[in-house]
């Protein structure tokens, strides 16, 4: 006879106890960092000043940084660029922890696993075993580090968040995700992509406490990928002797207004449910004209992302960080009811994670 902790498991699905979210000490105005942008960029080798606009046009006010506005426009190796994201990554993986424990209710002794997302640096040993003594989380922790899903990995990495937490009965996740764009910035590098990338991308980290089977709050139901054929070099980074250049292409809109919702259809119809079954949705907003061609891929009024349009204009784009501010934002207005998240990132893959009010 299966043990009643089993049958839980089986029956229950892990819920969001508390969402919290952090941002560095240093606020960027966007007409700051236009202004910034063409001192920095090279007017002979680059095309900023064709792509000036895209400053203006990308719907965004204010952005985070980790690093002051004069640090772009000094040379840095990879070393330190990885330093800073270390020691940055760190303090606010453990401010918006320490916040999320808070929210929950729930003590460093509750967590039975914790699960980290980042692609932004690197980290051996791992943020999570930075964060075991800094946290005073258990020494028998179950610890999954993520690294290479870009802006997808604050869907991919909750849905698998949820899985672990599925699978224990005793102890609730933490899930926890850090982008530091900021230092991944290269004065040198005059691309296309480099340039599009200083006008988007800010620096943030967000904290979730996934509750055990059985526990209040909102529900997360099933989740699931989909990786297009021959697309790797749509979005992602290119290894460099001075740090990660950049990488992905001006098609991405198309993209997602030709191909997403075929993908998130088959999706709902394998978790036998249709875009009528949903109150709304929660996507990550890699950009104004994403955000426009997810509504159009869905077949919603303009505008009607309008969690997703506030974060991206108060943040900016943090990569996988900025759905899970799009999420926290609509619990505070009062999301209720089934719910897709989604989010793109390299791969070029989509991932999808059903939310439960």
């Amino acid at each position: 006879m299966r043990s009643a902790a089993l049958r839980l498991v089986e029956n229950d699905p892990p819920t969001i106890l508390s969402v919290a979210t952090a941002v560095p000490r240093f606020r960027l105005d966007q007409a700051d960092v236009a202004r910034a942008a063409a001192r920095v960029f090279d007017r002979e080798r680059s095309d900023i000043d064709r792509l000036m606009p895209v400053f203006d046009n990308a719907g965004i006010a204010t952005r985070h940084s980790s690093v002051p506005m004069e640090w772009y426009f000094e040379t840095h190796g990879w070393r330190e660029r990885n330093q800073r994201y270390l020691a940055n990554a760190v303090e606010l993986l453990a401010n918006a922890a320490t916040e999320a424990l808070e929210e929950a209710g729930r003590k460093p002794s509750d967590i039975a696993a914790v699960v980290v997302v980042s692609t932004t640096g690197i980290a051996t040993p791992s943020l999570d075993a930075v964060l075991l003594n800094r946290l005073d989380l258990p020494s028998t922790i179950l610890r999954l580090p993520i690294f290479g899903l870009g802006c997808a990995g604050g869907v991919i990495g909750l849905s698998h968040a949820a899985a672990l937490a599925r699978t224990l009965p005793d102890g609730d996740v933490l899930f926890l995700a850090v982008e530091l764009c900021s230092v991944t910035f290269r004065r040198g590098d005059m691309s296309k992509s480099n340039i599009i990338g200083a006008a988007l991308f800010g620096d943030g980290a967000a904290a979730m406490v996934i509750g055990r089977p059985g526990s209040s709050g909102l529900r997360l139901g099933s989740s699931g990928m989909h990786t297009w054929p021959d697309s790797l070099r749509v979005m992602g980074w290119d290894v460099e002797d001075d740090g990660l250049g950049v990488l992905f292409s001006r098609d991405i809109p198309t993209l997602v207004r030709e191909e997403m919702r075929p993908a998130a259809d088959a999706f709902l119809a394998r978790c036998g449910l249709s875009v009528r079954d949903l109150a709304g949705y929660v996507c990550h907003p890699g950009g104004v004209k994403v955000l426009d061609a997810l509504e159009q891929a869905f077949e919603l009024a303009p505008g009607t992302m309008a969690a997703a349009r506030d974060i991206l204009r108060e943040y900016g784009n943090m990569s996988a960080v900025t759905v899970l501010f799009v999420l926290q934002r609509m619990i505070r207005d009062g999301l209720g009811g089934r719910h897709l998240m989604s989010a793109l990132g390299p791969g070029f893959s989509a991932g999808f994670q059903i939310i439960e009010g």
